[in-house]
Formats: structure tokens, C-alpha cells, sequence
């Protein structure tokens, strides 16, 4: 198997630009009248055939999510045609939309953790240590 970047992978880059580029376009999501707020292409995984490609996406308003995917399904033919004309593959891979909720997950977790540093921030700002206990302003000077 040769080193390096294999092809799979550069189809897959490829195919997540072209795929944001078209969505982009299509105007689904932006403008007046669009049914969605920010359509996202996050990633793109395609198998070592080409024949298959899992195109991860997200949404700005969570709400939105099922919308956008009755869209991603009912659009991927086009979008497939659409691919077919600006790349150069013998075989166009089947697109499969999935989606990608790690952002939603990255926020939630981003709160878990500034809600823990604003709970020490409260317990360093009463005078005591992190176990409870009093604590002499000279010892954090390095006096005694």
C-alpha cells in the first residue's frame, strides 16, 4: 500500500468543498426566504472504492435539524448529478447525509466546564482553600 495521503481521502476533501459550495449556492441556507438559518458541512468520509460517501452536517438552530434533512435526502440526487459534472470520478460515489451533533455536544460540555471554574472562582473568592479550610492571606504571599 503506498504511504502518504491516499486517494480516498483527497476525494473525501474534495467532495465536502463541492458539496458545501453547491449548498452554498442552492440558497437553502441564507436569505429571506430560506427553511434554514446555517447549513453546515462538517465532514465527508468516503470508502476506499469510492463508491459510498457519509457527508456529515450540521445546523445553527437545532430545531431545524429534521428540515434540513428531509432536504439533504430529497436534494442528494441532484447534488450527486451536480458533483458527477465538476469532479473528474469514473464512479460517483452514493451520498448519505448524516448528522453531526458534536458541536451541540462540544457546547454542552464548554458549559459543564465554566460552570465548574465558576464554582472554584466562588470557593477561591470566600477565603478558604479547594478543601474548605481557612486560608491566611500571608501564606499566599509566601509569608508566615
Amino acid at each position: 500500500m503506498a504511504q502518504g495521503f491516499q486517494r480516498h481521502k483527497r476525494v473525501a476533501g474534495q467532495i465536502k468543498r463541492e458539496i458545501a459550495e453547491l449548498i452554498r449556492d442552492s440558497g437553502v441556507d441564507g436569505g429571506a426566504n430560506a427553511p434554514l438559518t446555517m447549513l453546515t458541512v462538517t465532514d465527508c468520509e468516503v470508502s476506499r472504492d469510492l463508491a459510498h460517501a457519509r457527508i456529515f452536517y450540521s445546523v445553527l438552530n437545532a430545531d431545524e435539524q429534521p428540515i434540513a434533512e428531509q432536504w439533504l435526502n430529497e436534494a442528494s440526487g441532484f447534488l450527486r448529478g451536480e458533483l458527477g459534472h465538476r469532479m473528474r470520478l469514473r464512479i460517483v460515489p452514493q451520498l448519505t447525509f448524516i448528522f453531526d451533533n458534536s458541536i451541540e455536544q462540544g457546547m454542552q460540555m464548554d458549559a459543564l466546564i465554566r460552570a465548574v471554574r465558576d464554582k472554584d472562582g466562588d470557593a477561591e473568592d470566600d477565603g478558604t482553600d479547594e478543601h474548605g479550610a481557612d486560608r491566611d492571606d500571608s501564606e499566599e504571599d509566601g509569608r508566615r
